[in-house]
């Protein structure tokens, strides 16, 4: 009986073709465009969260318990060489770099500007986050008093690469000293504080500059995304600020909350497109087939058997819907994944705002499998009322009135 049902659902779902896929067009469509709007807003946080990671916090960064309120260097970590052996020793962490910052002033002869001077180790930096990525213009090269830019403060000095830049701040003994450094390279790391504020410089030099001891730093970053490793560094370091990437950039969470408030809004108008898609389709059907079903309704078929077939039916044209918006759907995400969506046109507006101007989307099994479980429901749910208006039928008076 089953098959028989599921054949006469099949050929009842093309009574009508080109309604039908009328219909399975539109839901692929919607589904398409929902996959490739949701891969491209997970694809736009997961590379700013990424890069700020990479560029500055790590998964975990450390620091001396007063220096995020009153960032002088009195505040610094006086074993910071140490506490990195120990550090890499742990389970879980993938990769640690030490840091020295300071606030002051960079100034050309034409401008100047507040900035932060960051001491860095070249090589430890690309293996932590491939520092040499944020590459927009001339060399990666800390020698000879070179020092590196972010492109906002760039703009902002009007330097160029070879430019001279002076930087001035409070050494460690409470003076102002001031050294001369040559721009050896522009990098936009889409971390705003870094390319509107940065200049790096190697942090022997910056030791040196700051009166700070070799084995000294202000910050500590650890990459290791693991909820354990924060929980045994908050345990081994309790004198000291242990955060977690999301405690130190608040506006990242609420970011991801924005994202899951938009991928939520345009899911709900994409299912409604859907249901009511499948609604009219279903509906249309049934009184085409009013006096049909009438018909079998009185030499005794039972209503299960009808409202099976119905039900078939709408999960008929909502699967052929979400195959053909999946496999459009997964080649749209690839597409956007391998060559990215190119905003060039808006590039200075999404630079300000920590975004690159070519966004690549991601790919997650999540988008497919939540979106059939919606297309399942609204198939299921857009039958409701057509099936109630056939249980309420009077097969004698359908039976009697005209077509």
């Amino acid at each position: 009986m089953f098959k028989l049902i599921l054949k006469m659902a099949w050929k009842n779902s093309f009574l009508r073709v080109a309604r039908t896929l009328l219909v399975v067009l539109m839901i692929a469509v919607s589904m398409s465009m929902m996959l490739g709007i949701q891969g491209l807003y997970d694809g736009m946080a997961f590379n700013m969260l990424d890069k700020n990671k990479r560029s500055e916090s790590g998964d975990i960064s450390i620091y001396a318990k007063d220096y995020r309120i009153d960032k002088e260097l009195k505040h610094r970590l006086t074993s910071a060489s140490q506490m990195k052996k120990e550090i890499e020793q742990m389970r879980g962490v993938d990769a640690v770099v030490v840091r020295l910052k300071a606030d002051g002033l960079a100034s050309t002869a034409r401008k100047s500007s507040f900035a932060s001077i960051v001491g860095m180790d070249l090589k430890g930096e690309d293996a932590f986050g491939r520092f040499s990525e944020f590459l927009k213009e001339g060399e990666i090269n800390l020698d000879k008093r070179g020092a590196l830019i972010g492109i906002e403060l760039a703009k902002t000095l009007k330097v160029r690469v070879g430019s001279k830049l002076i930087f001035s701040t409070q050494d460690t003994s409470g003076e102002i000293n001031s050294i001369s450094v040559r721009v050896r390279a522009i990098v936009q790391t889409t971390n705003i504080t870094l390319d509107t504020n940065a200049v790096f410089v190697d942090i022997k030099y910056l030791h040196e500059f700051l009166g700070t001891a070799s084995g000294e730093a202000t910050q500590i970053a650890v990459m290791g995304d693991d909820e354990k490793l924060y929980k045994a560094l908050k345990a081994k370091y309790p004198d000291l600020d242990v955060k977690s990437f999301l405690e130190l950039q608040p506006m990242m969470k609420q970011m991801q909350d924005m994202m899951f408030i938009f991928n939520s809004i345009t899911f709900f108008i994409v299912m409604s497109v859907v249901f009511i898609g499948i609604f009219g389709v279903m509906y249309v059907s049934i009184l085409d087939r009013i006096r049909e079903f009438g018909i079998v309704l009185s030499i005794g078929m039972y209503y299960k058997y009808i409202r099976l077939q119905i039900i078939m039916e709408a999960l008929i044209v909502g699967l052929l819907g979400y195959v053909s918006g999946a496999v459009i759907g997964a080649a749209l995400l690839l597409y956007i994944q391998n060559n990215g969506l190119d905003l060039s046109a808006f590039s200075d507006a999404l630079e300000m705002w920590g975004y690159e101007s070519t966004i690549y989307g991601t790919i997650k099994v999540s988008y497919f499998t939540s979106t059939f479980a919606a297309i399942i429901t609204a198939s299921l749910i857009s039958v409701l009322i057509p099936l109630a208006k056939i249980k309420k039928l009077n097969p004698i008076e359908v039976i009697k009135a005209e077509k």
